[in-house]
């Protein structure tokens, strides 16, 4: 990984984290005296989550011998910003990708790669709310980090769930193309997660 993907997955971060943190109350919400907590939480679950599961394209796509590099994207990092300042309940989390260059990628290798990221999340999120669980009791400090992990079981939840929504250039797309039945699997799990717990 060279300086300027590092930089790039850095922008990317901090830009996703400031979003999530804003969450469409607008430019107010940095003058909240808990901005700046959630913005730490946030920058920890969403960037964990958002690191992991690009690295997750990244990795399994080298290992079909493709090159593969992460990339932000400018408008919608834009566009991610803008919504979040706005009152839109929107969120359009989408600031960069892995860019993947091959002479050939079959549909199944291709839809691999592309669901990786999705697991990936799924699975963070999961030990995120096991965290939560073993958490004893109430307290100061355990409160918030039951909080935190209560945030970053959501948060991945939701970046999993978004990236399979099968529209071009989602994760989605690709996976749907190459196995409808793992993609309805996945969407169960993770949307029965995210809507019963």
């Amino acid at each position: 990984m060279d300086s300027v993907e590092i930089q790039e997955i850095a922008v990317s971060v901090l830009a996703i984290s400031f979003a999530f943190s804003v969450g469409g109350r607008g430019l107010s919400a940095i003058n909240d005296p808990v901005f700046w907590l959630m913005f730490f939480i946030t920058f920890v679950t969403v960037g964990l989550g958002f690191i992991l599961h690009e690295l997750a394209h990244r990795q399994v796509a080298k290992s079909y011998g493709a090159y593969a590099i992460y990339k932000a994207w400018l408008p919608g990092l834009i566009l991610m910003i803008v919504l979040a300042l706005s009152p839109s309940p929107i969120l359009f989390a989408a600031p960069g990708a892995v860019y993947i260059y091959s002479n050939y990628i079959t549909r199944k290798e291709n839809g691999i790669i592309s669901l990786a990221g999705p697991v990936t999340n799924l699975a963070l999120a999961i030990v995120f709310w096991l965290m939560m669980l073993v958490i004893p009791g109430e307290g100061g400090v355990l409160n918030l980090a039951r909080t935190a992990f209560g945030i970053g079981f959501k948060i991945n939840l939701f970046l999993g769930l978004f990236n399979m929504i099968p529209i071009f250039p989602l994760d989605g797309s690709k996976v749907w193309d190459w196995d409808k039945r793992l993609w309805v699997a996945f969407m169960v799990v993770a949307g029965g997660l995210y809507l019963f717990f």
